[in-house]
C-alpha cells in the first residue's frame, strides 16, 4: 500500500545502463529484470532481494540533450491532475503532463519553485 505524499520509487536516469547496474550488483549487491516499455526502450527493475528498490532508465535522444545522469524521486499523490494544478499555482512548472504507464500508474514530471525537478505519481 503507498501513502499519500510518502517517496515511492527512484529512478536512475542515465545514458549507460550497463555500467550503472554493473555498480550498483558491485556495491550494493542489487539484481536487475529487464522491461520493455511500450515506447520500445528498456527499463530495468533494481531488487534488494526480493523487494524492488529503484528502476534504471536509458536517456536517449533529444529530449536529453545535456541531462547528466541524475536520480529522479517520484512521491506518491492521491490525484496526479488536481495535485499538478496546485503545484503550477503555487509556482511550479511542468516538465512533462500528466501520463499513464499501463499498470504502475499516472506519472507527472514537474519542476519546483527553487528549479529542483521530482515526479508525482498515483500508483495502480
Amino acid at each position: 500500500m503507498w501513502t499519500h505524499g510518502h517517496f515511492y520509487w527512484n529512478e536512475l536516469m542515465t545514458r549507460d545502463p550497463d555500467t550503472v547496474r554493473a555498480f550498483y550488483e558491485a556495491t550494493v549487491g542489487w539484481r536487475f529484470a529487464e522491461h520493455n516499455l511500450t515506447d520500445g526502450s528498456l527499463y530495468w527493475v533494481a531488487f534488494a532481494g526480493d523487494t524492488p528498490v529503484a528502476g534504471v532508465f536509458a536517456m536517449s535522444g533529444p529530449d536529453f540533450e545535456g541531462v547528466p545522469d541524475n536520480w529522479m524521486p517520484y512521491l506518491a499523490v492521491d490525484d496526479v491532475e488536481a495535485r499538478l494544478e496546485a503545484a503550477v499555482a503555487a509556482g511550479a512548472t511542468v516538465i512533462r503532463p500528466a501520463f499513464t504507464v499501463p499498470a504502475v500508474g499516472r506519472f507527472a514530471i514537474l519542476r519546483q519553485p527553487g528549479g529542483g525537478a521530482i515526479g508525482w505519481m498515483t500508483p495502480a
